[in-house]
């Protein structure tokens, strides 16, 4: 596999900052990477708000540049901007993105919940 997903926390709430790290080992060029999240058996969005330190407008699909991939990694945060009225499962989707097509890709599934979270960090 030439790209890794990490999501955490693996579980969380409205209240909670999602943070990822996404790992790049292919060996060709590419154009960067694209990551989305789909909220399943619902409408709502998860929206991103910076990477690598950077932040960003609210958007729905994410796209980094390989130039701003550093040393083969990029960090990005997103959020929940609805109220949980039940547990949803919620899919990352990470992909290398080269002349428009897609290379390889990983998915991670976290778990958004109502209420408040109570994991450890």
């Amino acid at each position: 596999m030439d790209i890794t997903l990490k999501v955490k926390p693996a579980k969380f709430c409205s209240t909670d900052v999602i943070k990822g790290v996404i790992s790049v080992s292919y060996p060709g060029r590419y154009d960067g990477i694209v990551i989305n999240a789909q909220v399943l058996d619902s409408n709502h969005h998860i929206v991103y708000t910076s990477y690598n330190g950077k932040n960003i407008s609210n958007i729905a699909r994410l796209f980094i540049p390989h130039s701003d991939v550093i040393d083969n990694s990029a960090e990005f945060e997103a959020e929940a901007k609805f109220e949980a009225d039940r547990s949803y499962e919620v899919k990352f989707r990470a992909s290398i993105i080269e002349q428009h097509k897609e290379v390889d890709s990983t998915i991670v599934f976290v778990e958004y919940t109502s209420g408040s979270s109570s994991k450890i960090r």
